[in-house]
């Protein structure tokens, strides 16, 4: 009898802010088992948010040996990398070891200083990046470390000096050193990305001080890009260090986590669409062959690589609203208004809209579109003795679900066309009587995929499966994978009445006219 072959697999490590995941991708595009261990933020004051990179590091190792560890009669051809974007950390490339806490892409110590260069840059970044000066600045952060600290000094006096994102100071662990590089998804999210020419904008990144030496290498998502034709080195970031993670196979794949899942959604042509529901929401579209660079009449879009395969860019665009989930567990377990964000959506259901009724703006975090807003606050308005909790419950859902058609119209409109496709996910997605009161205020069937818990990190599995031969083209993987639940418009006819209610109402809380989304 002839013994049956063992089934291929990629190892997917899925490193968010909160949390670091892997899991075994097998061939059929499903995942085995997800281990997963919580990662701590800390706060040390209003306006810092740090992680610690070694803590990333050995929580990432765990997850990986657990899941290799549950991987009998499974032949691991490679290994996927999905991470968080834009959080920023120098180490030392002799001892291995960080010398700061990590500066994490939520922090904000800097967002005064970066204010200063807005009149002047943001026109040419727009452009150029396809995102404004904004207030991320892992450049200008590490320029003033550098500048400060003297250990970091006497590193990159030294030549021991090493900078990337979480991505880099991963793969550069993964491959015991071998490799010090990031992609294309990873580096437009830092805001020194060249969308057209895949390429860092060195004049922007010098103005804020930072040392140009220290750019890691710049490579497609897939480790493309690398050396010349022919280069086997091309094809992967490096083999991964037998020593540390018990297999030597290649790195093959490397991407922000929402492009991974945009990817995952079945985001491969332009218009197809996503929307994670999570702390925020997240709705991503993509362009095409073409960068769709953002509109200056609307604040929030984000021009970017959807994914780079082979050298060549699929672009898409990004819109975030901060406070979706968070705002549930607020109402929930900071003001105690209701027992469970379960109990919101049943109390929902059982409640109509009512013009003229309760109204949630949920604003917890300021407004990002259509109008950048951080100062914004959230609203609970319409209240009378007659409103009943089954109503604010209603109002509460149906705020999220304006503020996602917000991020909807905002995409739609830098695009230029409408979404063909959009698909949800995400642990509030579980909500079935959000997703009715979606569907019909954005006025197109939703489908919520089966796995969406798993998207970014299937995403990345799928781009390395296609780099490895389990599969001939993310066509083929994504298409195989099982049809989620779809949810129809049902109120076509009062759309655009709550819209237009909506937008009044908005408006009157910023005390300005919003932007036409046309």
């Amino acid at each position: 009898m002839t013994p049956t072959s063992p089934r291929k697999g990629v190892l997917a490590i899925d490193e968010g802010t909160t949390g670091t995941r892997a899991g075994i991708v097998l061939d059929d595009g499903s995942v085995r088992r997800v281990f997963y261990r919580a990662i701590k933020v800390s706060h040390p004051d209003a306006l810092s948010v740090e992680q610690d990179p070694m803590e990333i590091w050995t929580a990432t190792l765990d997850v990986c040996r657990e899941a290799l560890a549950e991987a009998d009669g499974v032949e691991v051809t490679a290994v996927a990398l999905t991470t968080q974007r834009a959080t920023a950390i120098l180490w030392d490339r002799v001892t291995g070891l960080p010398l700061l806490p990590a500066v994490v892409w939520q922090d904000r110590r800097y967002a005064r200083d970066l204010l200063a260069y807005e009149a002047e840059w943001d026109p040419v970044l727009l452009a150029r990046t396809g995102r404004p000066v904004g207030s991320r600045a892992p450049f200008l952060w590490a320029a003033r470390q550098i500048a400060e600290r003297p250990e970091v000094a006497a590193a990159h006096r030294e030549g021991r000096l090493l900078y990337g994102t979480v991505d880099s100071w991963l793969i550069w662990q993964l491959t015991g050193g071998a490799t010090h590089a990031t992609t294309a998804t990873n580096a437009a999210s830092t805001g020194g990305y060249i969308l057209r020419d895949h390429a860092w904008d060195e004049e922007w990144i010098a103005h804020q001080g930072f040392p140009l030496a220290l750019l890691p290498e710049l490579r497609s998502d897939d480790a493309g890009d690398a050396g010349g034709a022919g280069d086997a080195e091309s094809t992967h970031f490096g083999l991964t260090d037998a020593d540390t993670l018990g297999i030597s196979v290649p790195l093959a794949a490397s991407m922000g986590d929402q492009h991974a899942a945009l990817l995952a959604l079945g985001g491969l042509e332009a218009g197809c669409g996503m929307c994670m529901y999570g702390t925020g929401a997240f709705v991503d579209v993509a362009t095409g062959a073409r960068a769709a660079l953002p509109r200056a009449d609307i604040d929030g879009v984000l021009a970017q690589p959807g994914w780079r395969q082979g050298g060549v860019t699929r672009y898409s665009l990004e819109a975030y609203c901060s406070t979706t989930g968070s705002a549930l567990r607020w109402l929930c377990d900071d003001l105690g208004l209701f027992a469970s964000p379960q109990e919101i959506g049943e109390l929902a259901a059982g409640s109509g809209h009512r013009p003229g009724g309760a109204r949630f703006v949920p604003a917890l975090a300021g407004v990002r579109v259509p109008l950048w807003r951080p100062e914004a606050t959230a609203a609970l308005s319409g209240l009378s003795l007659a409103t009943t909790r089954a109503e604010v419950a209603r109002a509460v859902l149906e705020g999220i679900a304006h503020s996602v058609c917000d991020l909807v119209d905002g995409v739609a409109a830098t695009m230029g066309a409408p979404f063909r496709q959009l698909r949800v996910g995400g642990g509030v997605s579980g909500s079935d009587p959000l997703m009715r009161i979606q569907a019909d205020l954005v006025g197109m069937p939703l489908e919520r995929v089966a796995d969406s818990s798993t998207a970014s990190l299937r995403g990345s599995a799928y781009l390395a499966g296609v780099g490895a031969g389990l599969w001939s083209s993310l066509d083929e993987i994504v298409g195989a994978q099982p049809a989620g639940r779809v949810f129809e418009p049902e109120a076509d006819d009062d759309r655009e009445e709550q819209r237009a209610e909506w937008h009044a109402l908005f408006a009157a809380h910023l005390g300005e006219p919003l932007p036409g989304l046309q």
